[in-house]
């Protein structure tokens, strides 16, 4: 059986939020696209405590994002959330930065349980925690399609989105789109 992980299809990340990815909402139509040929959809959603680490007035890189309860922590209004069947929320630790969906969430618990075998993972950001999620799964033994065209890259660095494909191909997973 097959799932997908939609990864953190957030306001925040999306232009207007408060760590735009470039061309984030591109990702919407696509995502939406890939809901309908599979037996699960799971999103994850950026789910951060006021003091996270990863918050650079606290010590980190990022500018405040995706804080609990927010707006910009909510879905995307344009996702089609009908679809989606579990929502996990990762990045809780104020500690840790939490990129994978599979980091202190059951992700792969709920897996098991519903003998998955593939998952398609796709979202944002390319570069951060849809390739994090990607290497988790792969790890954890699963088959694993990113679909890049329903994904996008915050490029930190230019290449970044580049760098993050070759890791992800080097690990065995299949990048399409």
């Amino acid at each position: 059986m097959e799932a997908l992980i939609v990864v953190d299809v957030q306001n925040d990340f999306c232009p207007g939020g408060a760590l735009p990815v470039p061309d984030g909402d591109a990702v919407i139509e696509p995502v939406n696209e890939l809901m309908r040929g599979v037996a699960l959809v799971i999103a994850t959603r950026d789910w951060h405590p006021p003091e996270h680490r990863s918050f650079a007035v606290n010590g980190g890189r990022w500018p405040v994002h995706c804080v609990r309860d927010s707006d910009g922590a909510q879905l995307h209004r344009r996702l089609d959330q009908s679809a989606i069947e579990l929502v996990l929320d990762k990045g809780q630790a104020p500690d840790r930065e939490g990129y994978s969906g599979f980091e202190q969430t059951g992700l792969e618990a709920v897996l098991r349980e519903r003998h998955i075998e593939t998952l398609h993972v796709a979202g944002l950001a390319l570069d951060y925690c849809v390739k994090a999620t990607a290497l988790d799964a792969r790890r954890a033994g699963f088959e694993v399609v990113v679909h890049r065209d329903a994904s996008r890259a915050v490029e930190v660095a230019p290449g970044d989105g580049e760098r993050a494909v070759a890791e992800l191909r080097e690990a065995g997973v299949e990048v399409v789109g």
